[in-house]
Order: C-alpha cells, then structure tokens, then sequence
C-alpha cells in the first residue's frame, strides 16, 4: 500500500495537471514494451509506469478524491474508501481507475457482486487492466469458481505475462482442475 501511495504521488507530480488516465496515448507503446521485455526490472518500471497513467485524473477535484480515497483504504477506513470513490465514479464515470478504486474497497468489504460490477466497468473503460483481472481472478476464487479464477488470471497474463503471484496461482489452479470434468 505505501508502494501505491508512493506510485501516486509521483504520478500528480509528473502529470501536473496534464490529463492522462487510461486515454494516455503513451499506453500503448508501455503496453508494447511489457509484452516483448524479457527483464523483471524492466516489467516492474513498465507497469509503474502504466500505474501512474491509470491514476492520473484531469479534474483537480478528481485527483484529490481519489487520493483521498486511497488514504482511507491504506487507513483500513473502508466506509470513508468508499465514499470517496463513490464521488470518483460521480464525477468522473469515464475514469477507470475511479471503478477499479471502487472495485478494491467493495472487494475488502466482501461485496463481491458490486465488485465484479465496477470491474466490469474499469475493464470497459481499459480493456488492457491487468489489476483489474487480477481482482476478478481474486474474486472467483473467494467464491470457489476456480474456473472463473483461472480464465480472470490468464487474461491478466496475456495483458502482462510478468504478473508472477498470478503466474504461480494459474499453475496451481490447472493443476487443481486438471482431470475435473466440468
């Protein structure tokens, strides 16, 4: 969580109010970059790279939401969490990370049908959120739907195949489901 707060914090200070989110058209060519890169280094640069992208809002009023919000979460106060980003998502409803905000707190709640729905969400606005899927994959499995699970975490690794907790989680589900008939 520090991590994250760290990864935002630099994000506002290099987009100084510059608009980003997930229409940064520098995406693209970062997404490139993590698919054909070969090091973990360079993976963990990539994707915090794409992280600051994802958090970046135009809206001053957005940042400083979404950045309050996320303080919250690190303070374990999920109601005001989701409060914050409840007023994310009102204000900014074309802002992914806002949903994927969202999405997080309601995952800590275990409210995972308003979970799955504002990944839904995150995932229509950036189709390419690895996070996101990961939180699916992390969703089915608290529901017992390794099937579920296995599909969300192999979608994340085709997005970025350095994901290496979601690595090791696709090998140990098909080795689970390896022989199930269903």
């Amino acid at each position: 969580m520090r991590l994250l707060a760290a990864l935002v914090g630099f994000a506002l200070c290099l987009a100084g109010g510059a608009a980003a989110d997930q229409t940064d058209p520098a995406l693209d060519g970062l997404f490139a970059r993590l698919q054909a890169t070969q090091s973990q280094r360079e993976a963990r640069a990539l994707e915090s790279l794409i992280w600051e992208r994802w958090l970046a809002a135009e809206d001053d009023d957005v940042r400083l939401l979404l950045l309050r919000g996320i303080a919250h979460m690190q303070r374990g106060e999920l109601d005001r969490a989701l409060a914050a980003f409840d007023a994310v998502v009102e204000r900014a409803p074309g802002f992914a990370e806002g949903w994927n905000k969202r999405a997080t707190v309601y995952f800590l709640l275990d409210d995972y049908a308003s979970s799955v729905a504002d990944i839904e969400r995150t995932l229509a606005l950036e189709p390419r959120h690895f996070g996101a899927l990961s939180g699916l994959g992390q969703i089915y499995l608290g529901l017992d739907d390794k099937r579920r699970a296995l599909k969300a975490f192999e979608a994340a690794l085709g997005i970025d195949p350095h994901l290496e907790a979601v690595r090791a989680a696709v090998a140990r589900l098909r080795k689970e489901l390896e022989g199930d008939p269903t």
